[in-house]
C-alpha cells in the first residue's frame, strides 16, 4: 500500500493490536504501483503471509510517478496478484479510495479515473476468483470523493474513515482465508 496503509496503524493502532489476525503494514506514502511491485518480494513474499491485501493505483492517477497510464497501473496490480498467488499467498484486491481532487496536484479531476480503474480491478478479481474489497462504494460521497467527515484533506482517512474500512478489511481477509 501507500499512505492509506502507512497512516492506518498510526491513526488506529488499537485495530491492529486487538485484531483476530496479525496485520503487517507495508505502506509507503506516495508510492505508485510500479514501486509497490518492486518491493513485493521483500515486503510480502519473503514474509509468507497467508493473505496479502493490495491497495494501489490512486497515486498513479495522482501522477506521483509521472503521467498516468491506466494500462501500466492495472498490469502492475495484476503482476502483484499473480506473483503472490504463485507463492501460495491468497490475494485481496482493493478498490482505490474515492478522491474528487488531490491537494498536492490540483486540477486532475481524478474521480472518473478512479472509478474506471476500480471497475478494471473488480473485473480482474472476478475473472481470477480473487476477493475484491470495495472501499470506494462504502466511502464515496455524491462527488465521488471522500467526505470531510472521513478524510479532512479529501484523500487520507481519519479515525472515522478507518473505522468504515476496518470491518470491510476483516470480512475480505476472512473470505480470502476460506478460499483454496
Amino acid at each position: 500500500g501507500n499512505s492509506i496503509t502507512d497512516y492506518w496503524p498510526k491513526t488506529d493502532s488499537a485495530f491492529f493490536v486487538g485484531s483476530a489476525y496479525e496485520y503487517i503494514g507495508r505502506g509507503i506514502s506516495g508510492q505508485v504501483s510500479g514501486q509497490m511491485l518492486l518491493r513485493l518480494w521483500p515486503d510480502v513474499i519473503a514474509l509468507q503471509p497467508k493473505v496479502v491485501v493490495i491497495l494501489s493505483g490512486v497515486n498513479d492517477i495522482a501522477e506521483n510517478g509521472g503521467p498516468y497510464s491506466p494500462e501500466a497501473t492495472l498490469h502492475n496490480i495484476m503482476a502483484m496478484a499473480e506473483l503472490a498467488q504463485a507463492h501460495g499467498i491468497r490475494v485481496v484486491l482493493c478498490s482505490g479510495l474515492p478522491a474528487a481532487d488531490f491537494w498536492w496536484h490540483k486540477g486532475l479531476e481524478p474521480a472518473p479515473q478512479i472509478v474506471a480503474l476500480n471497475q478494471q480491478i473488480r473485473a480482474y478479481a472476478a475473472q481470477h476468483q480473487l476477493v475484491y474489497l470495495d472501499y470506494h462504494a462504502a466511502m464515496a460521497d455524491a462527488r465521488q470523493g471522500l467526505p470531510a467527515a472521513l478524510a479532512p484533506d479529501g484523500v487520507h482517512p481519519n479515525l472515522a474513515g478507518y473505522r468504515v474500512m476496518e470491518p470491510l478489511l476483516q470480512q475480505a481477509v476472512a473470505q480470502a482465508l476460506r478460499r483454496k
